[in-house]
């Protein structure tokens, strides 16, 4: 009984973790097309909309960024093997704030956020009762054409009959499932606090597998 909790300096512990059944990245692009008005906070009435730049930035949506609609099983062959995987509809809900410069360099930014929407399929190792999680390394977007942009009367809102916003995302996908393991494992010791003393002189590190390039610079 004794040596099944304790291995060596070792104790068998179990903790609660969430078991990966699947992983992958991958890079989505989608377009946006808006044609509509849109408010900005504070833009007057006299704003000359000649030489303005337009700015968008995106992120996911507060509430429900990321909604599973459907899971359904495909049957494959990988490998010369054939398994069972599932076929994920995923709808991802995001938010794009909008950005007005003017010639004269004062910038006004939408009073509203715009909510936007867009679905993609995925095939993963996702069993009913797995968890579904969608995370971003990288979301950017970038303004492709303005259309035709009229200051409303009265200002304060733009109308566009033709935005076009391009949204470039790098993106984690996992399935997972939370399990309970056991394992031996020594408790962790905190380190000790680190001397403060001045650096010595040194020079950056450099990339030697990059630059110069040995096997072309003859």
């Amino acid at each position: 009984m004794e040596e099944k909790y304790y291995h060596g300096d070792r104790e068998l512990i179990c903790i609660n973790v969430d078991q990966v059944y699947d992983w992958i990245v991958k890079e989505k692009s989608f377009d946006i097309t808006l044609t509509e008005t849109i408010g900005f906070t504070g833009l007057p009435a006299d704003a000359q909309l000649a030489g303005a730049t337009y700015q968008c930035e995106v992120t996911p949506a507060d509430d429900f960024p990321v909604v599973i609609l459907s899971r359904e099983d495909r049957t494959l062959s990988i490998n010369g093997r054939t398994v069972v995987l599932q076929q994920l509809h995923i709808q991802k809900n995001f938010v794009v704030t909008l950005s007005v410069t003017l010639a004269n360099g004062v910038t006004y930014t939408s009073s509203e956020e715009i909510p936007v929407t867009r679905c993609e399929q995925v095939v993963l190792c996702a069993p009913e009762g797995t968890s579904v999680e969608v995370t971003y390394t990288s979301l950017e977007c970038f303004i492709c054409s303005v259309g035709t942009a009229t200051l409303v009367t009265g200002g304060g809102a733009i109308d566009f009959t033709g935005l076009a916003i391009s949204v470039t995302t790098c993106q984690s996908i996992q399935s997972t499932y939370p399990v309970t393991v056991e394992f031996h494992a020594n408790y962790c010791e905190p380190r000790e606090d680190l001397p403060t003393a001045c650096p010595s002189p040194g020079r950056p590190e450099q990339c030697p597998h990059v630059f110069p390039d040995f096997g072309h610079c003859r």
